[in-house]
């Protein structure tokens, strides 16, 4: 999915403070924005507070919601460098389409995992104009410097490890937790999890203490360390837990992301994860103008326009 809310500032992840080296509980309000016919988008990363989460750059929760007739989503062609694209699906269906010529549907229960390394672009659109209801996350990964400039790929993930325990049914979306490990091929140390409960439960999840996590509630409530949440509010944990606890006392889903705290310095803007102002110049300019990048996917919707770079805010020094 591309980056849909107005950004007028370059997202650089040091602009924020540094991982604390320990656990905390630090609140994080998400930013909401409407995608096309009123489908609610909370953005929980980047924020002023946290830039990342491990490798984990970006984070959007859309839904879960209803939709009429032709109101699905289209997010039109656009590419993307220097990140992998995550797309976890609770309700609903989309169709992927992208410049490597692959059409995947996404459905409940699967992920789909968009390597753009030196450049890729796709879309996403509803799969017919019949009403339905959607929900999902879909998160970025910075790719480290060494993978940054790989060849593009897409790999889709139909089945992944669930393990039932203490009332949770828990999914590995990322990385191995639980005794079980994600086929997910990803490039820095990293997990994600999503949690989710059909009544009142606790438990005490195990966790790699020299990876910094977060939690967000993607349905109904919970309490993780000792902090109650709703969807709309991130919780950023730190790093140094061995255990975390999570309890809720009715039906709940709950996100929760983490890894080796990122030590490369990354720069943001739209659909673009690089580390020189130049390379984001260099693709929006490439972009706009036809140039680098395939257009034609065969999505029904038409190709967004990358917003201009020029008034972007740069950290100092840079040019």
């Amino acid at each position: 999915m591309s980056s849909v809310m107005e950004q007028d500032q370059l997202s650089v992840s040091t602009d924020c403070p540094e991982c604390p080296g320990r656990p905390v509980a630090e609140r994080i309000a998400s930013r909401e924005s409407q995608l096309g016919e009123g489908l609610l988008i909370r953005r929980a990363l980047p924020s002023k507070q946290r830039r990342m989460v491990g490798a984990w750059c970006f984070l959007d929760h859309a839904g879960p919601m209803e939709y009429g007739p032709g109101e699905g989503i289209a997010v039109g062609p656009h590419p993307h460098i220097g990140l992998q694209t995550f797309s976890w699906m609770m309700e609903g269906e989309i169709l992927h389409r992208d410049s490597l010529g692959v059409e995947q549907i996404i459905r409940p229960g699967q992920v789909n995992l968009m390597t753009a390394g030196r450049g890729i672009v796709h879309s996403e659109d509803a799969v017919s104009d019949a009403p339905g209801r959607i929900h999902l996350a879909q998160l970025w990964i910075a790719l480290p410097d060494a993978e940054r400039h790989c060849e593009p790929a897409f790999e889709h993930y139909p089945e992944l490890p669930v393990v039932d325990s203490n009332g949770f049914r828990t999914t590995v979306l990322a990385g191995s937790a639980l005794g079980r490990t994600s086929p997910a091929r990803v490039y820095t140390p990293l997990i994600g999890l999503d949690l989710e409960s059909a009544g009142a439960t606790r438990t005490a999840l195990p966790l790699e203490p020299a990876f910094e996590h977060a939690a967000l509630v993607l349905r109904g409530a919970a309490t993780v360390a000792g902090e109650t949440l709703e969807p709309g509010s991130l919780l950023y944990l730190g790093t140094g837990r061995q255990t975390l606890d999570v309890s809720c006392d009715e039906a709940a889903q709950i996100l929760i992301v983490g890894g080796v705290p990122f030590e490369e310095e990354i720069l943001l803007w739209w659909n673009f994860v690089a580390r020189e102002p130049a390379e984001i110049e260099e693709a929006v300019a490439d972009w706009n103008a036809g140039r680098r990048f395939a257009r034609d996917v065969g999505s029904p919707s038409k190709p967004l326009r990358a917003p201009d770079p020029a008034g972007i805010r740069l950290k100092a020094g840079r040019s």
